[in-house]
């Protein structure tokens, strides 16, 4: 039995609901933090200015103490978040190292010799690769030579039948 798809006015309408109480949610969280900061501030006793100077030096002698201490502690935990940070970073690169670079499928795509000239060069740059143009027209020329020759084989061969038509070759 296949499930019917949801509408896109149900979707949009479950949507807005969700969003809704989310944030009916949030309200009720904004207001139990202030409420535990009264309470708090409430267990805090009032602060005593009434005395001689000497006593409230030495109160304050104590809150810059503690302040400092607190100082300390929180520039320690910050100094751990850090340090975890970063070993966090090294060791997300060595699992890339690890794994390889993983290379994506590459699909095959049929170019013209000019197209793939004119992406690896640019727009600018309008070389051709038309290969049959580019080629060397070899002209057949009638050499007149050769036409001569055929007339005078007989010539030639009686020039080259005895020792002094041998000796010629090598030598000419």
């Amino acid at each position: 039995m296949s499930e019917k798809k949801m509408t896109s006015s149900r979707r949009h309408h479950l949507k807005s609901l969700v969003l809704q109480i989310a944030f009916e949610l949030i309200e009720v969280e904004k207001k139990e933090a202030e409420q535990v900061k009264k309470n708090f501030m409430a267990e805090i006793p009032a602060l005593d200015l009434s005395g001689d100077q000497a006593a409230l030096m030495e109160m304050l002698k104590k809150l810059a103490h503690t302040i400092d201490k607190v100082d300390e502690e929180r520039y320690d935990a910050e100094a751990k978040v850090n340090k975890a940070d970063k070993e966090i970073e090294d060791l997300k690169m060595k699992v890339i190292e690890i794994q390889g670079m993983k290379k994506p499928a590459l699909k095959k795509v049929r170019m013209s010799a000019d197209a793939m000239l004119q992406a690896l060069l640019g727009t600018k740059h309008k070389a051709s690769m038309d290969f049959r143009a580019n080629l060397k027209e070899v002209k057949k020329e009638v050499k007149e030579e050769a036409a001569d020759a055929v007339g005078d084989w007989r010539k030639n061969v009686d020039e080259q039948a005895g020792m002094d038509g041998r000796m010629k070759k090598f030598q000419g």
